[in-house]
């Protein structure tokens, strides 16, 4: 079922023009770390003891040296942490993972992301995915709809975001054999128990069923460009993780739910991370 969001405000685009240009300068400095042979990663652990690269850390001071430029702060999984009592303030915010997939990085397996939101009134209505190793671009915002650009690396001096619709792939793609099998798509990490059992009932539900796995923001790239159906997340995330996903999958007439309800996901919660959720 896809929903369609007919009376949201339209962010300025200029201003996601400098959030795709902060996710592609991002993901070229993550690229020099990413194919250098003799790199160190320099590879740190968290507090959560997920790991913490040089890439996060060149890739976060791009996107804020960018995003500073703008009139919204800057909530990062790299950044400072900033109190509750100070967050509640912003209505409207970014929300930026600069490296989703860190785990994947360092198994060198592509499957890794930059992710940028704009977050207003705690819903996510303009979002940016890019895959540095693919070169693969994607941006929404909830008034105009979702695009894939392919190919792209830079942005050219007078670019903009209505120049980069032109060459883009709207989202969803239009399929012309449409599909028979029912896809799901379930994170390459984090294959638990409940997501087992939720991918059983679903092959209850429909003839056939294909899962398919990925890193990162990956899956919910998949839910956007109609390649699959669903994707249920019993297992922990936080909400730099989804927010830009979670924006580009809106802008396409799909939502993400917390599991077992219809209430979307909420973002700059005084808890940031995130409940189980689906994708759908």
């Amino acid at each position: 079922m896809l929903l369609f969001y007919s009376n949201l405000e339209s962010m300025d685009k200029n201003i996601l023009l400098t959030a795709i240009r902060a996710s592609l300068e991002a993901g070229a400095e993550i690229m020099n770390v990413y194919t250098d042979p003799n790199a160190d990663f320099e590879i740190e652990k968290k507090a959560d003891n997920s790991p913490l690269t040089i890439a996060d850390r060149k890739s976060h001071k791009v996107i804020a040296a960018h995003l500073a430029s703008t009139p919204y702060p800057v909530l990062s999984e790299e950044g400072k942490k900033i109190p509750v009592e100070e967050r509640q303030s912003w209505n409207e915010l970014w929300i930026v993972d600069p490296l989703d997939g860190t785990k994947e990085f360092i198994k060198r397996n592509g499957e890794f992301t930059v992710n940028i939101a704009y977050v207003k009134n705690g819903r996510p209505e303009a979002g940016v995915i890019y895959i540095p190793v693919k070169e693969e671009l994607y941006f929404a915002d909830c008034q105009y709809g979702a695009y894939k650009v392919e190919h792209i690396t830079r942005l050219t001096a007078n670019e903009t975001v209505d120049s980069l619709i032109g060459k883009a792939h709207r989202l969803p793609y239009q399929e012309e054999t449409p599909r028979n099998n029912f896809v799901v798509v379930a994170s390459r990490s984090h294959l638990t128990p409940e997501t087992e059992a939720y991918i059983e009932k679903m092959k209850q539900e429909h003839q056939t069923v294909e899962t398919v796995s990925k890193g990162s923001s990956l899956k919910l790239c998949l839910i956007a460009e109609g390649k699959a159906d669903v994707y249920p997340r019993f297992a922990p995330t936080m909400e730099w993780d989804t927010a830009a996903g979670h924006a580009i999958i809106r802008a396409m007439g799909k939502e993400v739910y917390q599991a077992g309800t219809q209430e979307p996901l909420q973002y700059n919660k005084e808890d940031l991370l995130n409940p189980w959720f689906i994708a759908e």
